[in-house]
């Protein structure tokens, strides 16, 4: 599948092998197959079991020729492959038919080379090995023991070919037919020698787009290559992946191999787990598996399952043991997939794959069409299972689903008759009707037209192109304007290599903001992998078609086409499912290739050897004359070139293999570098496996994990700091909810591979979560002794945070215990996995993941108690760097949790703070409070007025944005000074601070017994060490007015006209920034309405500029100018004066409005009124039709001063122009502003 093999290999196939008992060396117990780690108990101690069901070394007894330059045989490799669990042994009582499997042998470069195998069991006929089996039966005392005089011993031996493409249906049929020549009663025509010879060199590879037949020993080989327009070559059947998982599962373990998530298979069939891997891999087309990938795990080598790595792995059951026994190093982000068993296990929050209904859909109706069901099909027999025809009995029920038309041509006789059956899909696509035609007659007819193979092979073909193709087609169209957003590197490919780490090669943000949402949460993951970025570095690499790599030069040619058929607007996104529509040509290319073969190979013929030679004994695969089979004939037309000449004149074009790229050196090294930038080894080295070789593996995936979570921590705060990112040239949109989403829950996910790294017991599914409980276990044991009586989860060692918020709220102290404890009280996370990645958030949002870990991980004990020496969270200085790129977190603001929890519990904390001049003391009424947040509020709250503060629990509030407060005016003295109001989230330890510094009380201030109050999120200063560098809060007040304001709150600050314009216009922008966000990621906008320096702030300003003072001991208040006025208009309104129809429509308007707040039964002063109608006006798009009606007013004359603003027609105008930008905006008011009023 891959485009990566060996270039320089012309031939069919490089090796022909021969694996088994070696009777020189006599039968050696295989240790490590045997008893495995002990972790996985299932492969219970070799020496438990009898004899017979112990599994005993094999060896590579020969291999022809001895060596290829091109693919050098790595013999520890391929033995184990073969025969991954070793040699085993049956009496005549149990022996089996020949078992066939493939395999795939990844070099370091990422290229592949494939096994075809088929093992056998054969007699033994060394007395020694029989009697070192009876002697073995002895000791173990087994009574049905195996008896050398009435049984026979037979052992398996395997024969396989190493071949540089993976067709597996031709090396099937070659080995099948070589194994029927030893076992058949009759001897071949020709010795073995001379098969195999034929076909290690006489054979060659067909060219792309070729078709190619040759002989095997008792009937032809076909085997036909894609051509460089279509779909690479894969050659397993993906009927079978569907029989045995259903297309529902598929689905999700394709999603599963998209996002990079572990994935293990597990069967009894070596086969099955080959065809399964293949399978999802090949349906990825155009991206490419990046991490280790072995699809058959050899027992020797269960040790590699704790990689923290993504990974894809067969892993070969006993057939006996259920899925409980086997015991995973980690599970916190697996897919497991029970092959045999239908069923598979999901990893926690996986998205759902865009789609996804409509794709089963379609997928269904393909199988449909070939007669398989979409569900799993438990009937699915061992090997290889056959494509159904339709009997009669399937009939009924498919005109039931309306499978099958009623027309003639569909009848069920048709259906039997295949060879009409073709000629009617070839008429069909010719577009003439064959609804009149007699069954009879042309039953005989095109018979030229004969395929090349049998019939079961072209379904399988048909099938097979037929699925890819609907697969292929999801991603064209996903992806279809991908290539504007790609970011080209500005300087040159030898500095864009050496940078390649920091650089963002896609414009994700853009991307994703084309995407109908519910796309979202699947692809701002997608876009994260691995096979993303290589994907879009190969695209970066290669600026022509020339250069382009196989896969990518198809996708691209089908993109195109997509564009020319859809000629849509790049940037336009449906959701609207489009079918696959090229189906038809893909499938006429390959019946082409097989009903006219291109070209035949030589026939294998005698070879120059010594009379006796090439006899061997009916029953036994012999060793066969190493001297012919070691070099291929000198004047060989294949063995320098790749390709006959009258190929090469007929096929210019189609010329440029799947490898040719390769010749590139400069390039191949580029595209290598950039596929092993975040990977660290594709498949283990199979061969010596002592110690140093497996802490060489371990070391290689510490120094990955440090370099993948430098990655992430940096990718997390470039994002994070949106804002000041753009100026640093990362890219333009800040980032979206979604996306933060993302990153977080693969941050996580990278948790959870280092903590199950080098675990010495596996105890439930998160590692990380298991280790806290152990934490947490000992703290509390200890805390138990006498000697520490303090209150439990409260640890002695850990000091206060300091806070800016005064002495009335002390900050929560900081405890990795508590943190623990609110988590597990959260009933609606019920999984380990989910509890680790809920402390996560919280740690992340309360600024202390680091600190955390680092306090887990600084009880030595417990780490050397839990983990083995080579595992990361024991490499001291990576871990110290590890917390160093974690502590980078507290530089930035998270509201990770908050924002995800919306539904649990959470006690908040309320501290009213009183004002220390004027006695609060004395005040008798009875105060009251109502906290509204962005998810919810309380309602009204009575606060006893002795302690002035209260703490309640109540659902989740988001991030808080006001506090109504006030008093009942009960009592001798209802008059109350207040300073601000605190409030403290209890879990995440986020304190709010509501400034007030204003009266509430009758005939004092603006005789307000209520007011509304706007906070902020008031910031730790926390120890200096877990201080990096602090951004600014999330939400900035516009920086510029605090230039010119440093007045305490009380006394009224004189500003002059030019800072007034500068306030309303910061006040007017920061509401438009608002809207120009994405809608996850605006705050709070009361807080630009009504906060310090909001559009009420600067409103007031503005009425205040020039207003005439009044008699000494008098407030006026700006309500009182507006209340005059509205009685002038309604007084003009009586009087019925003419004035245009506009004029009297702002008049009723505002005169509405003003008496609606008017009539609230709420006790809101002046102040809280004028707020009132500032937030109705900019929600109604009014405000700039009532400045031009105050403007006019002579009540305006009579109360402001001749140098007054609003006085200054042209400060007044511009004041309209710039009011009238808020019009664009659908400005939604918080509940807590416009309670009362009906409008």
């Amino acid at each position: 599948m891959s485009t990566g093999f060996s270039s320089s290999s012309s031939r069919f196939a490089d090796y022909f092998v021969i694996c088994g008992l070696d009777t020189e060396s006599g039968l050696e117990p295989d240790e490590l197959s045997g008893k495995t780690q002990s972790r996985l108990r299932l492969f219970s101690e070799n020496f438990e079991q009898s004899p017979l069901r112990r599994t005993f070394k094999s060896k590579v007894l020969a291999h022809y020729p001895d060596n290829v330059e091109w693919n050098p045989f790595d013999q520890d490799a391929v033995g184990m492959l073969c025969m991954p669990k070793g040699l085993s042994f049956r009496t005549q009582t149990d022996i089996r038919g020949p078992q066939f499997h493939s395999f795939i042998i990844t070099r370091e470069d990422g290229s592949r080379t494939y096994g075809f195998a088929l093992t056998f069991f054969e007699e033994v006929t060394s007395k020694q090995i029989c009697s070192a089996m009876q002697t073995l039966y002895h000791m173990h005392n087994r009574f049905n023991s195996y008896d050398i005089s009435r049984d026979t011993l037979y052992v398996s031996k395997c024969i396989c070919l190493i071949t540089p493409m993976g067709f597996a249906h031709a090396c099937r049929r070659v080995l099948e037919q070589l194994h029927q020549a030893v076992t058949s009663p009759q001897p071949p025509p020709l010795p073995l020698e001379s098969y195999v010879y034929n076909v290690l060199y006489e054979v060659p590879l067909p060219p792309a787009g070729r078709s190619l037949k040759f002989s095997g020993v008792y009937g032809p080989v076909v085997c036909q290559r894609p051509s460089t327009a279509e779909l690479p070559l894969f050659d397993f059947p993906l009927q079978e992946v569907f029989e045995l998982l259903g297309v529902e599962n598929v689905l999700q373990l394709f999603t599963c191999a998209l996002l990079e998530i572990q994935i293990l298979l597990y069967s009894q069939y070596y086969q099955r787990l080959m065809t399964v891997a293949e399978s999802i891999t090949a349906l990825m087309f155009p991206f490419q598996w990046q991490h280790v990938y072995v699809p058959i795990l050899p027992a020797s080598l269960l040790h590699f399952l704790d990689a923290p790595v993504p990974y894809l792995m067969g892993l070969h059951s006993n057939g006996q043991d259920d899925r409980t026994k086997l015991e995973l190093p980690q599970e916190a982000n697996l897919c497991f997939v029970d092959i045999d068993n239908h069923f598979i296990e999901l990893p926690e929050d996986l998205p759902q794959f865009p789609n996804k209904l409509e794709f089963i859909q379609e997928i269904s109706e393909v199988l449909l069409a070939f007669g398989i069901s979409s569900e799993a099909n438990p009937q699915c027999s061992d090997g290889q299972s056959k494509l159904r025809g339709f009997r009669s009995g399937d009939m009924a029920s498919d005109k039931r689903n309306g499978n099958l038309a009623g027309s003639p041509l569909n009848s069920y006789l048709l259906r039997e008759n295949q060879t009409i059956a073709r000629l009617q899909a070839l008429v069909k696509r010719t577009g003439v009707s064959l609804e009149k035609l007699d069954v009879k007659e042309d039953t005989s007819t095109n018979k030229d037209s004969k395929v090349h193979c049998d019939e079961e092979e072209l379904k399988k073909h048909q099938l097979n192109i037929h699925v890819r193709e609907v697969f292929a087609n999801r991603f064209t169209q996903m992806f279809s304007d991908y290539e504007v957003f790609v970011i080209q590197p500005s300087q040159d490919k030898e500095a864009w290599f050496s940078n390649r780490d920091q650089m963002q090669n896609f414009d994700k943000a853009s991307f994703l903001s084309d995407q109908p949402e519910p796309y979202l949460p699947f692809l701002s993951r997608f876009l994260e992998t691995q096979m993303f970025a290589s994907f879009i570095d190969s695209k970066i690499l290669c600026h022509d078609d020339e250069d382009k790599e196989h896969t990518l030069r198809v996708f691209d040619s089908r993109v195109d086409k997509i564009r020319m058929l859809n000629v849509r607007t790049p940037t336009l996104r449906t959701s609207m499912y489009q079918k696959c529509t090229n189906i038809d040509e893909a499938e006429k290319a390959i019946e082409m290739r097989l009903y006219k073969i291109d070209h035949t190979a030589l026939h294998p013929h005698l070879l120059d050897m010594k009379i006796g030679q090439g006899r061997y004994e009916p029953g036994f695969f012999p060793h066969l004359q190493s001297d012919v089979l070691s070099s291929g004939p000198t004047s060989n037309k294949w063995a320098k070139r790749s390709a006959p000449a009258q190929w090469r004149r007929k096929d210019r074009q189609k010329q440029h293999t799947e490898h040719l790229y390769l010749d590139n050196d400069q390039r191949e090294k580029y595209i290598q570098e950039a596929r092993n930038l975040g990977t660290t080894l594709r498949q283990p080295k199979l061969s010596d496996l002592s110690p140093s070789v497996i802490a060489q593996t371990n070391w290689k995936f510490v120094e990955g994990l440090l370099k993948e979570c430098r990655n992430k921590t940096k990718r997390m705060l470039v994002e994070k700091m949106g804002r000041e990112a753009v100026e640093l040239g990362h890219g333009e949109v800040s980032i979206t909810g979604v996306e933060e989403n993302t990153l977080i829950a693969s941050l996580c996910d990278l948790l959870e591979r280092i903590w199950s790294h080098g675990l010495q017991v596996k105890q439930g599914k998160s590692a990380l979560w298991s280790h806290l409980l152990h934490y947490q276990e000992s703290k509390e044991k200890r805390d138990a002794t006498p000697a520490g009586l303090s209150p439990p989860g409260i640890i002695h060692d850990t000091e206060r945070r300091k806070s800016d918020a005064g002495c009335a709220m002390p900050p929560l102290k900081v405890s990795l215990i508590q943190d623990m404890r609110h988590i597990q009280n959260i009933s609606e996370i019920k999984t380990d996995v989910g509890k680790a990645r809920a402390w996560v958030r919280l740690s992340m949002e309360k600024k202390l993941l680091s600190r955390h870990l680092k306090q887990l991980l600084s009880d030595h004990e417990l780490t050397k108690k839990l983990y083995k020496r080579y595992a990361f969270l024991r490499c001291d200085d990576e871990k110290e760097q590890f917390l160093y790129h974690l502590l980078s977190f507290n530089a930035v603001d998270y509201f990770c949790f908050t924002n995800v929890f919306t539904t649990i519990m959470i006690p908040y904390h309320v501290v009213i703070i009183p004002s220390k001049k004027l006695g609060g003391s004395m005040f008798t009424a009875n105060p009251w409070v109502c906290v509204s947040g962005e998810l919810a509020e309380t309602g009204v709250l009575q606060v006893p007025k002795n302690t002035l503060e209260i703490t309640f629990e109540c659902q989740n509030l988001g991030k808080l944005t006001t506090v109504q407060m006030g008093h009942d005016n009960s009592g001798l003295y209802a008059k109350w000074l207040v300073e601000c109001v605190m409030v403290r989230n209890g879990i995440t330890g986020h304190t709010y601070k509501f400034p007030c510094g204003r009266w509430l009380g009758k005939g004092v201030d603006d005789g307000s017994l209520e007011r509304i109050l706007v906070g902020e999120l008031a910031t730790n200063t926390t120890e200096t060490e877990d201080r990096m560098c602090r951004t600014p809060p999330m939400q900035q007040s516009p920086g510029m007015m605090r230039r010119f304001v440093t007045i305490s709150p009380n006394s009224k600050p004189k500003l002059n006209t030019g800072q007034i314009q500068e306030g309303v216009g910061e006040a007017i922008n920061g509401i438009v920034k608002h809207f120009h966000k994405p809608e996850k990621e605006r705050g709070s906008l009361t807080l630009l309405l009504c906060g310090e320096y909001g559009l009420v702030w600067a409103l007031e300003q503005v009425f205040q500029h020039g207003f005439k003072s009044p008699r000494l001991f008098k407030n006026v208040f700006i309500w009182d100018f507006l209340e005059k006025a509205q009685v002038y208009f309604e007084s003009t309104e009586q009087s019925q004066m003419t004035q245009d129809e506009n004029w009297q429509m702002r008049v009723r308007h505002f005169c509405h409005f003003m008496r609606a707040i008017n009539s609230t039964p709420r006790n809101i002063g002046k102040d809280g009124k004028f707020q009132m109608l500032v937030c109705l006006g900019a929600r109604d798009h009014l405000l700039h039709h009532w400045i031009a009606l105050l403007a006019e007013c002579p009540i305006t004359a009579q109360m402001y001063e001749d140098m007054a603003l609003l006085k200054d027609h042209s400060l007044v105008n511009s004041l309209i122009r710039v009011l009238q930008t808020l019009q664009e905006f659908n400005i939604t008011l918080e509940a807590s502003l416009v309670k009362g009023i009906g409008i």
